[in-house]
């Protein structure tokens, strides 16, 4: 979504490692100063995550690296300024942490890809729409073979995928050859990796298609 102005439109929502998320009227970042200005409160071990821009009445998917997933609709979470912390999005497991966030497109369908090469993809209806601070539900099933989530993106079978990994390999496969299946699911093997991992997912966003 491109920004048109500073004003009472658009709105910044944040997320965070351990499952916060926050909302702040974009018309409050409108005079930076030189040396920054705080965004977000952040405690404790917590971190931030992610942030997009959106018009305030979109829905969004987050989801943790032990496979968990939550569709909610941002207008359950209340603006809030600057220097606010959040509200609770997701309720986070001991061992658990947020990866990623994205717009939930009911016309597309939500890529999921594990640090070990394996990935699918899930339609976004079979994620029932939640308040926000519910725990979520089994997006990708993480094992041995799996290993952790290390990111997400809402795709259109028009699109390509680009992943990296951590000794500098990277491929590039059209969405719609990944296999679309259900939730509770392993997945499928997008790329052969040996003593390496996965470190992060891009999208090619095809011409008629302007999420980002």
């Amino acid at each position: 979504l491109p920004i048109q102005n500073f004003d009472d439109q658009n709105y910044l929502l944040f997320v965070t490692k351990n499952g916060l998320i926050k909302k702040t009227n974009l018309k409050y970042y409108s005079n930076p100063r030189k040396a920054g200005i705080n965004a977000i409160s952040i405690k404790g071990n917590d971190e931030l995550i992610q942030v997009r821009l959106t018009p305030g009445f979109l829905e969004f998917m987050v989801a943790t690296k032990k496979g968990l997933a939550m569709r909610f609709n941002e207008k359950d979470v209340r603006s809030s300024g600057r220097n606010s912390s959040g509200v609770r999005g997701i309720k986070i497991r001991k061992d658990d942490e947020v990866i990623g966030i994205e717009v939930a497109l009911l016309n597309g369908s939500l890529l999921t890809v594990t640090e070990n090469g394996y990935g699918k993809r899930t339609d976004i209806e079979e994620y029932r729409l939640i308040r926000r601070g519910g725990k979520g539900v089994i997006n990708i099933i993480c094992n041995e073979r799996n290993g952790d989530v290390i990111g997400i993106k809402t795709v259109k079978d028009e699109d390509e995928i680009m992943l990296m990994s951590k000794n500098g390999i990277v491929i590039r496969i059209p969405a719609r050859d990944i296999s679309k299946v259900g939730r509770n699911t392993q997945g499928v093997r997008l790329m052969r990796l040996e003593d390496d991992k996965i470190i992060g997912i891009a999208r090619v966003v095809a011409n008629n298609h302007n999420n980002s």
